[in-house]
């Protein structure tokens, strides 16, 4: 449906957008010598770059400013669709049930338990509570209140929790600037205070030994890369911690975990080619690490620990001889032999159609995440047997719609069921228990647990999403979700919107989305491209979309907006594009490649200057990223591909559409400096009449704001620039809150 903007800004006073002033900065590689005006906006600690950046939200203000009624609208739609007060599904650790509750009104969740039981019927022991939104059940037990944690903070959010086996101590990692540098506190449950042990500038994760007497996090060097494991024993100076490993090489990320059974730490370093496991024996009074397979063998892989009928086995998913990744089974002895001479067992065979994403162990069964024919799904076996002849079969559980994404939501070791999260597009997020297969009940049980509520009088029958495919110039098939309402008749005057990613194989799964209700209700048919450079092909899809072949990524999105130009439900005059982080370099790559086909573009935290970034190795994050786009600094064919499609020094002149880079001053990810020297450059260059802006949070991070109202406002404010370019502003007859 077809309607005009709130408000013609032709009729409206706008002040001219801000100017940076030019200082010409020279980079020169490999014989080649670029001039950047505009580097000098990375000073983040200057006042005159404050004093741009607070100009440009002036300007995009001013620009957008007949849309804040249409913001406005859409806000109050994913508000009237939300059940404000509401929890999650407590889930059990050894004799706890844990849950969080969210209160009207307030941003933020708040983390609590209630006690278990155990008795001879362990399903019903693991039958979650009856916990209602809003009403406080005998016993309950508030850990953290977000909402009191976050009082006169202009940022919150937990990096990490942990709780010790006996249930006495909680530890919790907070972020109150949006660096994703962490404090870490520990709570005493017994009394409700704080030990005096803090640990600031802490990463992402942190754990308890099983005897609770230290607790483990991870810290990151300068350059913002997860770099040591530090292990600090309560009540001991922080300066004293003891670190259990320091990973040294720049290209590689660390990180830990328990292992499921928690008998070891588990260490993992690696990068998106190859990977190493450390493992370390908390029965081990030497407490020295053992590598399971070297990176110099180049295997990307990952290595659960755990007994099998009281052996010390080790289970492996691996690429090995498997570009779609295996899982195998060994002993810990054979990784003293090299690596050619080791005997292994294969659990699950390698397939050219399934990609193996992962596999974990309960106490009783294996557990397999896989990928087929792009949707991700669990599978389940009984650990006896496992790896010989007498291996029992997969067993599935079935879901009854085409598309969707089914995955572990987390399991403890001892439970006879697993929990499983379900969504699809048009299905409110499912939590399951799968209870799992026995001889009893081969097939297990599939138990649902909830079904989040979605209010205004939502019924997912107004909705319709189907299967499509693009063809790439190359005649690559590239799949397409199409999501519409069943209103938007097939005659081409429709409004369309293509959403993407495309990078380091992440898969833009199925899922449920409040605030994309709000674009479908205006007749917008939103299509998300699963593009080269995701994964939900397989491993092939991903190396088919990274370093040399990159532009596949770009030219597949291109194809893919042409497919909605020509599948005769938009008006090709009517179509824009969203994409965010490294599919807000795809935003940046797809407007200068073919501006003509967008009438507006929204790059959310936009890494469009992708080559200055990874040229200094002492850019946050940079020198992990060359595994992605190649390495510029050495290879001088990389730089020079590279530069063929870095958005920011591609610029050229052409009419270019109405363009918003939405960023956040503190992101440690994309600097903010990106999209500011971005937007600067696409002004001086464009031959056409539309607004380019930036609009920046001064107080996110990488993600935005913090507070739930916060985010639905920023997702608001996205949406309501995209309908208003499209002239999509009304609700189709019968849409919307009920």
């Amino acid at each position: 449906m077809t309607s005009t903007p709130l408000q013609d800004t032709a009729t409206t006073a706008i002040p001219a957008p801000p100017v940076a002033k030019k200082v010409p900065t020279e980079r020169t590689h490999h014989g080649e010598t670029y001039v950047d005006n505009y580097e000098w906006l990375r000073d983040k600690e200057s006042t005159e770059v404050i004093e741009h950046l607070r100009a440009e939200n002036a300007y995009q203000e001013a620009v957008t400013a007949h849309q804040e009624p249409l913001r406005e609208a859409i806000f109050q739609e994913i508000k009237g669709r939300t059940q404000e007060t509401d929890l999650s599904v407590p889930h059990r650790k050894d004799g706890w049930w844990y849950f969080s509750r969210s209160a009207e009104g307030k941003e933020y969740g708040i983390h609590c338990r209630v006690k278990a039981r155990d008795t001879d019927d362990k399903v019903a022991d693991w039958t979650p509570p009856a916990v209602e939104a809003g009403v406080e059940i005998p016993g309950e037990q508030v850990l953290l209140d977000g909402n009191v944690e976050a009082e006169g903070k202009p940022f919150f959010s937990v990096g990490g929790t942990a709780v010790t086996i006996d249930g006495t101590l909680y530890a919790y990692a907070v972020d109150n600037s949006g660096d994703e540098r962490f404090t870490l506190r520990i709570k005493d449950l017994r009394t409700g205070e704080l030990l005096p042990d803090v640990i600031e500038n802490v990463f992402y994760g942190v754990a308890f030994s099983p005897d609770g007497t230290r607790i483990f996090y991870t810290v990151v060097d300068d350059s913002w890369r997860p770099y040591q494991v530090k292990a600090h024993v309560l009540g001991t100076p922080v300066a004293e911690d003891t670190v259990i490993y320091q990973e040294d090489d720049a290209a590689m990320w660390l990180g830990f975990e328990l292992s499921a059974d928690r008998r070891h730490l588990v260490l993992g370093i690696g990068c998106s080619e190859y990977s190493e496991t450390r493992l370390l024996r908390f029965d081990d009074p030497t407490q020295s690490l053992t590598t399971v397979i070297s990176r110099n063998e180049r295997v990307l892989y990952e290595a659960e620990p755990f007994l099998l009928d009281g052996q010390e086995k080790i289970l492996l998913t691996h690429n090995r001889g498997a570009i779609n990744s295996m899982v195998s089974l060994t002993d810990p002895a054979e990784l003293e032999k090299p690596l050619a001479g080791q005997t292994w067992q294969t659990v699950v065979e390698h397939s050219d159609d399934v990609r193996v994403n992962g596999a974990g162990v309960t106490a009783t069964h294996l557990i397999v995440s896989i990928r087929k024919e792009t949707i991700e799904r669990v599978q389940v076996m009984g650990l006896a047997g496992l790896g010989t002849p007498a291996q029992q079969a997969p067993v599935e559980p079935a879901f009854d719609e085409e598309l969707y994404t089914a995955g572990v939501g987390g399991s403890d070791y001892d439970a006879p069921v697993i929990r499983l999260g379900y969504t699809s597009y048009f299905t409110p997020s499912r939590i399951y228990d799968f209870v799992l297969p026995t001889t009893e009940q081969p097939a297990g049980e599939l138990l649902l647990r909830k079904e989040s509520p979605v209010l205004g009088g939502y019924d997912g029958n107004d909705y319709v999403a189907t299967r499509e495919w693009a063809t790439a110039a190359d005649g690559t098939r590239i799949p397409l979700s199409v999501l519409r309402h069943k209103a938007v008749k097939q005659d081409g005057t429709a409004a369309g919107l293509v959403y993407g990613y495309g990078s380091y194989e992440m898969s833009m799964d199925p899922g449920f989305g409040i605030a994309r209700l709000s674009l479908l209700d205006r007749g917008i048919v939103f299509v998300i491209a699963h593009i080269r450079g995701g994964g939900e092909l397989g491993r092939h899809w991903y190396e088919d979309g990274k370093k040399l072949t990159k532009k596949n990524t770009f030219t597949d999105f291109i194809d893919a907006t042409g497919w909605l130009a020509e599948s005769g439900w938009v008006d090709p005059a009517r179509i824009a594009a969203l994409g965010g982080s490294a599919g807000g370099l795809l935003m940046g790559a797809v407007a200068n490649m073919a501006p003509e086909k967008y009438a507006a573009i929204v790059a959310q935290v936009p890494f469009v200057d992708p080559l200055t970034s990874i040229l200094d190795p002492d850019l946050p994050l940079s020198a992990l990223e060359w595994e992605e786009w190649g390495n510029p600094i050495t290879d001088p064919v990389a730089y020079a591909y590279m530069k063929s499609y870095s958005p920011y020094e591609n610029v050229r002149e052409v009419a270019y559409p109405k363009i918003a880079a939405v960023t956040s001053f503190n992101d440690t990810r994309v600097l903010y400096v990106e999209p500011a020297k971005w937007v600067q450059e696409l002004r001086n260059k464009t031959t056409g009449p539309e607004p380019i802006v930036m609009k920046i949070e001064m107080d996110g991070g990488h993600g935005g704001a913090s507070g739930r109202y916060v985010q639905w406002r920023e997702r608001a404010w996205d949406y309501a620039f995209i309908a208003d370019s499209l002239g999509a502003t009304d609700l189709l007859p019968g849409a919307g809150l009920k």
